[in-house]
């Protein structure tokens, strides 16, 4: 399997990376509403289990982590530490399909500012495909987006700005960087999140062993493993293609809950999963045939 896709493009590498992150993302809203903890403590473990899985795994590869407080540096753990808390507490304030779908509001940011900030061009085949992104996501919760809790959309909203800050700022470094690895953002993210939460939780640290294997769960995997991967794949593509591709945390959070407690998504959120899909897989065809082209030339 290693030796396959070692075989693969730069391109294709970034794609296939990125697609996996966002299938371990999906996996967050099922546990986050499951836990019987309230947003502060699911914050606090998640991202202290995160930031400690991060920092081993990358000691046991004999890989150097660059603790840098540089203004870039800066920028991608507090945009980082911002995606973790406030997702946490949308998704308990609102309705799960609120708080993903607005969280996802991302790519359309990243659209007009990765031009302005990293001189990318701007491709029109991006902005179809967001256009029939959307088009399926607003499918996918007919019927179900509700006004919710005005608070909980608005901080999903946010949410989804720090999501676009974060891959804009992390690409920007690792341009800065010749592609370097910077986990050491990710790293200083996540403690930052556990520093900002621990006043509001330090009364309350106890949980039983099911609730610590899913905040392990959370912090390993669902979190930890899940942005190595991301920041991995992330050198191969832009910043709006792979917000484009972590969509597909869209299409598989509800398959979880289904799987976890027996919810069943409606048939325009089944239709609108594989207009997402379809359009994201065509996108991802055409520019892995792009790409072999420039190579070619």
């Amino acid at each position: 399997m290693s030796q396959r896709f070692n075989s693969l493009s730069n391109h294709t590498k970034g794609l296939v990376l990125i697609s996996l992150a966002a299938l371990m993302w999906s996996t967050g809203g099922l546990f986050i509403k499951i836990l019987e903890f309230d947003a502060y403590q699911i914050s606090f473990f998640r991202s202290v289990i995160a930031g400690l899985t991060i920092f081993f795994i990358v000691k046991f590869k004999k890989e150097n982590v660059n603790f840098k407080f540089d203004l870039i540096s800066n920028l991608c753990a507090i945009s980082y530490s911002g995606i973790l808390i406030l997702f946490v507490i949308a998704t308990k304030l609102t309705t799960a399909a609120n708080a993903i779908f607005l969280q996802f509001t991302a790519p359309i940011y990243l659209l007009f500012l990765e031009p302005v900030f990293l001189k990318t061009k701007f491709k029109l085949s991006n902005l179809i495909t967001i256009v029939f992104c959307f088009i399926g996501m607003m499918l996918f919760f007919f019927g179900k987006l509700e006004m919710g809790d005005i608070t909980g959309n608005i901080l999903a909203i946010c949410s989804g700005i720090c999501f676009a800050l974060f891959s804009l700022f992390l690409k920007w470094k690792k341009m800065k960087s010749n592609n370097q690895s910077d986990l050491g953002s990710v790293i200083i993210g996540n403690f930052l999140v556990g520093l900002i939460m621990f006043p509001f939780i330090f009364n309350n640290l106890y949980f039983d062993l099911s609730q610590f294997s899913a905040l392990l769960y959370l912090g390993i995997f669902q979190i930890g493993v899940s942005y190595m991967i991301f920041n991995a794949g992330l050198k191969y593509v832009s910043a709006t293609e792979s917000m484009i591709i972590a969509m597909l945390e869209a299409v598989f959070n509800p398959i979880w809950v289904f799987i976890g407690v027996g919810e069943r998504p409606s048939d325009y959120a089944i239709l609108g999963g594989v207009i997402i899909f379809v359009t994201i897989f065509i996108h991802n065809i055409i520019s892995v045939r792009k790409n072999k082209f420039r190579i070619a030339d």
